[in-house]
């Protein structure tokens, strides 16, 4: 049989997505200032953001870069076990391991290859990973990466994970899951998956990038607020790239399991170290997410206006007291419309649709930061409620041409 040329084959899979909607096109930023940002010539309030804290523009953490870069260069040179690790990394690392009560922390390059460099090290093809079923797609990369016996178990149910591992054969077990889920905004049930992972010998591993730094004692997250220790947990990952408003990640957790990372994980032996002079601008942002409450303050107080507003005019949303908010739309098609609609209002929002999701469990992803403002809020569900209004327009004018009961 003759081999298929690569042109035919992205062909096809490009004409497979032609008549889907768009949810997705890249876009190029030319200006920040605060929560306002101009994107392809467009001035935008920018609700797609996960600068929860607005620490990415503050004027410490971009000193501490700026400074940093003139010591130290712009990259870090290196793998960490050849040149690439600096006391600012080390300085980093200790700062979060104290923040997080954990005996040892391991920096990363991104969240994506923090989870790769965890499962793969941990898990092989006789052992079995639990995972929700909205995890984070590089979860699931992850324990495909591994080999291991990949098991999905329904979103936010404990006893869907034990299903999911009784009965396995021999091997090792990890339960893996987020901590705040970044799709809908909703917060993991760790306790009682503690407790699961604690009945089927399994290593409990939550990827916490979404609650690090916004919720639980001192911005701590998501384990910290269910007050569940090392003990429990003994892996979770942080990232310094959402509320911390950076770049990287970090793995924190027992001592054993760190150095066992250190020695094994391909992705951390085999990628140069983060720039150091990101891990110091890492470091003043940590700082800062610890000593100033207020942001988290101004957060619980948007996240209830937001909600109230949004209750008010009627606009569907999921059950979330996190800074991400998600409009349930349904429809792909009307969730890609709404958000070109609010654009022409001055507003950016983020779809999250197939294949990300099922079919007609399209959302529009709302996220807040520390850097809104109540009236920003109040633009922007108007703005909604009439972009709602029209797409409801658009789909009974489309039913009817069709033939349809509208």
């Amino acid at each position: 049989m003759a081999r298929a040329f690569w042109g035919e084959r992205i062909e096809a899979i490009r004409a497979q997505r032609a008549d889907a909607p768009r949810s997705h096109a890249r876009c190029a930023i030319s200006h920040r200032d605060g929560a306002r940002c101009t994107v392809d010539g467009r001035e935008l309030l920018n609700f797609c953001s996960e600068d929860y804290l607005g620490l990415s523009q503050h004027y410490a953490v971009i000193g501490a870069l700026q400074d940093a870069v003139a010591v130290d260069g712009a990259g870090g040179s290196g793998s960490h076990l050849a040149c690439g690790r600096h006391r600012s990394h080390e300085r980093l690392e200790e700062e979060i391991a104290d923040w997080l009560g954990t005996p040892r922390v391991l920096l990363f390059g991104s969240r994506y290859l923090a989870n790769l460099a965890v499962l793969q090290s941990l898990l092989g093809d006789e052992d079995v990973c639990a995972q929700d079923g909205l995890n984070h797609g590089s979860l699931v990369d992850a324990a495909r990466l591994a080999g291991c016996r990949l098991r999905r178990y329904p979103h936010g149910d404990p006893e869907g994970a034990i299903r999911q591992l009784r009965g396995m054969p021999d091997g090792m077990a990890m339960v893996a899951t987020e901590g705040v889920f970044g799709t809908d905004g909703d917060v993991a049930p760790l306790r009682q998956l503690a407790l699961v992972a604690r009945v089927q010998h399994a290593l409990l591993y939550v990827d916490d990038a979404h609650g690090i730094g916004v919720v639980g004692p001192e911005g701590r997250g998501s384990i910290a607020a269910a007050n569940l220790g090392v003990d429990q947990v003994p892996l979770q990952l942080a990232s310094l790239g959402k509320a911390l408003g950076g770049q990287g990640a970090a793995v924190a957790g027992t001592h054993e399991l760190i150095e066992h990372l250190t020695e094994t994980a391909r992705p951390y032996l085999f990628t140069t170290a983060l720039p150091p002079a990101q891990a110091a601008a890492g470091l003043t942002a940590l700082k800062l997410a610890r000593k100033e409450q207020w942001r988290r303050e101004k957060l619980v107080e948007l996240v209830g206006h937001f909600r109230e507003r949004a209750h008010r005019a009627g606009l569907s949303l999921l059950d979330s007291q996190t800074p991400i908010q998600p409009l349930l739309v349904g429809d792909d098609a009307c969730a890609v419309s709404m958000a070109a609609a609010l654009q022409r209002s001055g507003y950016w929002v983020e779809v999250a649709a197939a294949p990300t999701l099922g079919e007609g469990q399209a959302r529009l992803r709302v996220t807040l930061s520390a850097l809104h403002a109540p009236a920003d809020i109040d633009g922007l569900i108007d703005a909604m409620s009439g972009a709602r209004d029209r797409a409801r327009a658009e789909a009974r004018v489309a039913a009817i041409s069709r033939g349809a009961t509208p």
